[in-house]
């Protein structure tokens, strides 16, 4: 695991790729070595019987996908009443072919006031890293440039980033 020097207390991480049900496997062990008390955002299916307790415990938040729910004021409410809050979402909202990232991870955290760590992992070669803290500007297209040039760097060759790429203009 590769990470920047401080992860920052209250951040949401951007997760991207979203390419396997592995990724919550890795993220679990990567929160653990940082220190991290992590909570995530997945699709209310995710959170039936068997799974329901076990994934309220690894500090999972249901979200219905098939109606509007005023998520990110929500738990943009959240982060203000916690001083620890590391929010893991992956921007595509889902591992399969997408055509642009979800804003919302964007907007919880200019909302909440709290930086964007991006987090990468990559499958192939089991590495995975976490970059420098992005303290949302309120200017989405510009952010997302930035963070689009972090991924670049770490996977430059991915194809499913190339989406991320197309809509930070790049």
């Amino acid at each position: 695991m590769e990470a920047v020097a401080k992860i920052p207390r209250r951040c949401v991480i951007a997760g991207a790729p979203h390419t396997s049900n592995w990724d919550f496997v890795f993220f679990l062990g990567a929160t653990q070595e940082l220190g991290l008390q992590p909570c995530y955002m997945g699709k209310r299916s995710l959170f039936r019987w068997p799974l329901r307790r076990f994934m309220f415990d690894m500090g999972g938040i249901a979200v219905d996908r098939s109606k509007s729910g005023n998520y990110v004021e929500k738990v943009a409410a959240v982060f203000v009443r916690r001083t620890d809050m590391a929010l893991v979402v992956a921007p595509e909202g889902t591992r399969g072919k997408v055509m642009r990232w979800r804003s919302g991870f964007y907007h919880i955290a200019l909302e909440a006031g709290v930086p964007i760590v991006p987090a990468w992992v990559d499958h192939a070669t089991m590495r995975g890293g976490l970059g420098p803290p992005i303290m949302p500007s309120g200017d989405f297209a510009a952010d997302l440039r930035l963070i689009a040039e972090f991924y670049r760097l770490v996977m430059p060759d991915h194809p499913k980033l190339a989406v991320l790429y197309a809509q930070a203009g790049e």
